[in-house]
């Protein structure tokens, strides 16, 4: 595996677990290694004081082999955003607090703050309407909103949000305000 990124995906990973942005056994992150191959971590993994042990090298193009039955649960919508998007060269699927329990009462953030402002006018929360069968349109949903969207992040309610970027740290710094600007939305609306 490529040091240099799985280096700069565990630094991440440890911060935004810190930030509550990952649970202990939810969520991921990945980065594309190469045309056909990405790294991501594996099933169970807490994102927290990773090591290379916790990652693994996927192929895009190759036929499945053990490794997928190790990965995060995410993996598959991680390789279809990968194959679908050569721009994405990072991926994260995140459960910040903030975000997470806005999507369960609106249909969109309009951030008030000034970060947020600056950065979104408007994010529209993707309803997956029915849980039962969410685990087997998600790949297809997901990969489908950013091929015909030019938005980076993906606010699900009640399930969290899928971001890609080609630079890390922009897409961490989207995912950070997006929670910063939901989090100020809902500590405005108790103080009214």
């Amino acid at each position: 595996m490529d040091s240099y990124l799985l280096n700069e995906i565990k630094h991440i990973s440890n911060s935004m677990f810190k930030k509550n942005y990952f649970g202990v056994f939810h969520g991921s992150i990945s980065a594309r290694d190469s045309v056909n191959s990405f790294i991501i971590n594996r099933k169970e993994t807490i994102l927290d004081e990773v090591s290379e042990e916790n990652f693994l090298q996927l192929s895009c193009s190759k036929k499945k082999d053990y490794r997928w039955n190790e990965a995060s649960v995410d993996a598959k919508i991680h390789e279809q955003i990968y194959n679908t998007l050569p721009n994405a060269k990072y991926i994260s699927y995140t459960m910040p607090p903030f975000s997470t329990a806005y999507s369960l009462k609106h249909t969109a953030v309009i951030p008030q703050d000034y970060y947020g402002h600056q950065l979104f006018s408007r994010v529209e929360i993707y309803d997956p309407k029915n849980f039962n069968d969410w685990a087997e349109r998600s790949t297809s949903e997901i990969t489908s909103f950013f091929k015909n969207s030019s938005d980076k992040l993906l606010l699900i309610r009640g399930f969290g949000l899928v971001s890609y970027d080609r630079d890390l740290t922009e897409m961490v710094k989207k995912v950070a305000i997006l929670e910063n600007s939901c989090k100020l939305l809902t500590l405005s609306a108790v103080m009214e």
